[in-house]
């Protein structure tokens, strides 16, 4: 839809809710001529701006795909995924790992939290941050390499209006301040000192 099509829609369906406000008992059949024709000239724009076709499902990654009645989301290809994981629990077919040796006993116990190979390996980012007069804000995306971190902060220092000051947070399974470029001053918000 471009923005004439969507500026000459709204028009009409803002017109059309004047229409509905000012109805009531007493109204001529010429003012209900006129609201059918302005009715018919807003779903002749809806249908020029309507490109594509309905969808089937209330799936949003499957919106026009096979539909299944029974699914909620009527998206026949989620339900079947949805269908293939409840089976799969039921049956209890989920991989174990590896299977122990016949004179191996598993030496693996429950625990609340798992063990340490079972946890995702912790990801390393370094996280350009800007001071804010108050506190440290992320001021870009966090980045993988040190060196491109570094350098995103050394151009954000070069603009026309730097922050006070920026540094660089190392986040790996802990968060460690790696360097400081200038200095953060608390500075108080109200205006004349709150006075």
């Amino acid at each position: 839809m471009n923005h004439a099509q969507l500026t000459a829609l709204g028009r009409a369906l803002r017109l059309l809710g004047e229409h509905g406000d000012a109805l009531n008992t007493d109204s001529p059949d010429a003012k209900l001529h006129e609201v059918k024709a302005d009715l018919k000239r807003a779903l002749d724009l809806l249908d020029e701006t309507v490109t594509t076709t309905a969808p089937t499902t209330r799936c949003s990654e499957h919106p026009n795909g096979p539909v299944d009645e029974s699914a909620p989301d009527r998206c026949l290809l989620c339900e079947t995924r949805r269908r293939t994981a409840r089976r799969t629990e039921v049956n209890d077919a989920y991989g174990h790992g590896r299977a122990p040796a016949p004179d191996e006993l598993p030496d693996r116990t429950m625990t609340r939290y798992g063990v340490r190979g079972d946890r995702p390996q912790p990801q390393q980012r370094w996280l350009p941050e800007v001071w804010s007069g108050q506190e440290w804000h992320l001021c870009g995306t966090p980045r993988r390499d040190r060196q491109e971190a570094e350098r995103y902060l050394a151009a954000e220092r070069r603009t026309p209006r730097p922050g006070m000051a920026y540094r660089l947070v190392h986040e790996f399974t802990d968060y460690e301040v790696l360097r400081i470029w200038g200095t953060p001053v608390k500075v108080d918000i109200e205006p004349m000192g709150n006075l």
